[in-house]
């Protein structure tokens, strides 16, 4: 019996180590757009960047001090995936968009540059995923098909 139950107590201590560990990496994703608009939103004509370069970097919110970096890339659908070693709840985590490999496309945004994101054990996020927002870059000139792609997102919100 006292084998049995010092079995089932270094279970739950192994157990109990690696839930605690499980949340010590962190899942970043998200996409990167292209917006030929110029309005700094996804429109129907938006397209996802393939290759496009990110960072997430994790600053501690009273010194401003760099703690962690990882840089990433997009895949053929425009979606990254990078992981965020440790637990940051002094941080501030931040995903930023840094290069577009479509030279006609490679205008940074000024409006949406980062998307903040939590990476800490103690958001109450109960999983070691974590999503961005979408980010992107513009083209130097807007479409001309924006404009009636634009009339009729207005004509949508008003309807409803």
């Amino acid at each position: 019996m006292a084998k049995a139950a010092s079995l089932v107590s270094m279970i739950c201590i192994v157990a109990f180590v690696t839930v605690g560990r499980a949340y010590e990496l962190f899942r970043v994703e998200g996409d990167v757009y292209c917006d030929p608009c110029r309005v700094q939103f996804q429109t129907p004509l938006s397209t996802k960047l393939s290759g496009a370069a990110i960072r997430v970097e994790c600053r501690n919110t009273e010194t401003k001090a760099l703690t962690f970096s990882v840089n990433g890339t997009t895949n053929e659908q425009g979606h990254y995936v990078v992981e965020v070693v440790g637990d940051h709840e002094d941080d501030t985590c931040e995903v930023m968009a840094v290069s577009s490999p479509d030279s006609a496309c490679n205008m940074p945004m000024d409006d949406v540059t980062v998307s903040r994101i939590e990476c800490t054990t103690n958001s109450g996020i109960h999983t070691d995923a974590r999503f961005a927002n979408p980010l992107g870059f513009m083209t130097l000139d807007a479409a001309p098909q924006c404009l009636s792609v634009l009339k009729e997102i207005l004509v949508d919100q008003i309807e409803n």
